[in-house]
């Protein structure tokens, strides 16, 4: 189910317009913030920063190769969707910023970040994605889950 969800929110929109020609509909950035259980970044770093962090819980599977992540979802011996993402930008224990191959755009990436609070000295995860205007809701949510399973396998 996870990977039908995110499939559907990496699909570029298109919109047919009155000279036949089309044009790929807007973005709308939205910005998740997720409070975490730790003043390491170094900790948060091993989950965001590479493939093997990042397959402990956005995917059943990510590997990298030459500044290219592959996700998938679902087995083999199943139904499997792939998406790859262009690592455009790297800092380590800040932030990764990723354009996935379906969007063309320098401004449609989506971005791990990782910052300190000043109220109580914890981590945040700031989560930035762009997404089509009418999928903002549904997009928070696949985020809210993904962010539920980072949770569950290390306890931030």
């Amino acid at each position: 189910m996870e990977f039908f969800l995110y499939f559907c929110a990496v699909k570029a929109t298109i919109k047919p317009l009155m000279n036949k020609k089309y044009a790929i509909m807007s973005k709308k950035k939205i910005t998740v913030e997720y409070p975490l259980a730790t003043k390491s970044a170094a900790i948060v770093w091993g989950l965001i920063g590479n493939a093997h962090g990042l397959g402990k819980w956005m995917a059943d599977y990510v590997e990298e190769h030459d500044g290219v992540m592959t996700f998938k979802w679902g087995e083999v011996w199943t139904q499997q969707d792939i998406r790859t993402s262009e690592v455009i930008e790297r800092q380590e224990n800040s932030h990764i910023r990723l354009r996935w191959d379906v969007n063309p755009s320098d401004e449609d990436y989506w971005e791990l970040r990782i910052e300190k609070s000043d109220f109580s000295g914890h981590l945040n995860l700031l989560i930035t994605d762009h997404v089509d205007e009418e999928d903002v809701d549904y997009m928070r949510d696949v985020w809210d889950d993904n962010l539920s399973r980072l949770h569950n396998v290390s306890g931030l």
